[in-house]
């Protein structure tokens, strides 16, 4: 029934109330722009979501995640004024893993076309490649791949940042929750390469997304494991996705 609906894919509010209304402070960020990914790519319905509504928002785009910045108050909370990028996650919660293919791909949009052999060249997983990397030029949300999407914004926001912290540049951390592994052992190498981002993962010791793909992939960054069995908060037995 939910795909009849015709806000289907899209957020479920917008960018002036989209902190008030998941319960955060609105007033320590400012969301500044909605990304999207097209809805044509062939991945499970957790990942990208169809309308069949005739009135449907979109039927060729999907809401992936925002772009926000620090306003002069949250600078003056954190001690630092920074940029956020928030992917979503998936909506289903382990159907997916089954429907799922693990195949590996070169990823040229993102280390470029290089002179290395094929048997060094870093490979990573052709859904999350195809989600962040294809555009679609008939829809008004995805006339650029969400990638270029996001790196515009980070520009724009980061030049205006830089004015006001003397030009300094600002690392950049990810903090992925629930993560399934992106890439092989040379994706791991290049990525260990770059001195400037830092990646915390957050592994509930009861997920098992994490440990997928189980074959040809490898972690990068650092890991956080956090047991949610011990929490007095969190009812038993809980999932083994949550």
């Amino acid at each position: 029934m939910e795909r009849a609906f015709k806000y289907v894919g899209a957020s479920r509010y917008s960018m002036d109330n989209l902190f008030t209304k998941v319960g955060l402070d609105p007033l320590k960020y400012k969301v500044t722009k909605f990304f999207y990914a097209p809805s044509s790519i062939p991945l499970p319905d957790a990942f990208i979501t169809r309308s069949f509504s005739r009135e449907a928002w979109s039927k060729e785009s999907n809401f992936m995640g925002f772009v926000s910045a620090a306003t002069d108050e949250g600078k003056v909370a954190l001690g630092r004024r920074d940029i956020v990028v928030a992917w979503r996650g998936t909506k289903q919660t382990l159907e997916w893993v089954n429907d799922l293919q693990f195949l590996l791909v070169p990823a040229p949009k993102v280390f470029g076309e290089g002179g290395l052999l094929p048997l060094f060249q870093p490979l990573v997983h052709h859904g999350f490649y195809n989600i962040y990397t294809t555009e679609n030029p008939r829809s008004q949300f995805n006339k650029t791949c969400v990638r270029d999407q996001v790196i515009e914004e980070v520009k724009r926001l980061n030049i205006s940042m830089k004015r006001s912290s003397n030009g300094k540049e600002f690392p950049v951390t990810a903090f992925p929750f629930a993560s399934p592994k992106v890439g092989d052992i040379n994706f791991h190498k290049a990525f260990s390469k770059l001195k400037h981002i830092h990646v915390l993962r957050i592994h509930n010791l009861l997920d098992i997304v994490p440990k997928y793909p189980p074959i040809g992939y490898f972690d990068v960054g650092q890991e956080i494991i956090i047991d949610t069995t011990k929490s007095p908060y969190v009812k038993p037995p809980g999932e083994v996705v949550s």
